[in-house]
């Protein structure tokens, strides 16, 4: 009866994961943190009542397994939206940077063709970067 027992928790976990998963992402977008609780959860609790099954007690070993699960899982989403965040900086600093280099080349062109032309250069037409 035990093994009967067993399978029904293990099964009545991974369902519950499941549907708390689904639930939750059907809801709003999850970041990384979240989601990783979620999964870490999840997995956690699986683990959990197997483990505390075989040393005699799964609802513990759920419940552990769940919360370690999710500190984890967290941990490490959180640690991926840092990553996430750095790298959506550093590509908008290359975007500025290629702007700017865009302007600087269109500005040494205005100043070829000035001197090819033999007038001046209207320097008030120039870039002002105080402006951005």
């Amino acid at each position: 009866m035990a093994v009967y027992s067993s399978k029904i928790t293990a099964f009545i976990a991974i369902i519950s994961a499941v549907v708390i998963l689904s639930a939750c992402e059907t809801t709003r977008s999850l970041n990384g943190r979240e989601k990783g609780a979620l999964g870490g959860g999840a997995l956690g609790a699986g683990l959990g009542a197997i483990v505390g099954n075989q040393v005699g007690s799964s609802g513990a070993g759920i419940a552990i397994g769940a919360a370690t699960g999710a500190i984890a899982g967290g941990l490490i989403g959180n640690s991926q939206d840092s990553s996430d965040q750095g790298q959506t900086e550093q590509e908008e600093r290359l975007r500025r940077q290629e702007e700017e280099l865009r302007r600087q080349r269109r500005e040494l062109d205005d100043l070829r063709k000035g001197e090819r032309s033999g007038s001046d250069y209207d320097r008030s037409d120039r870039y002002d970067r105080s402006r951005y």
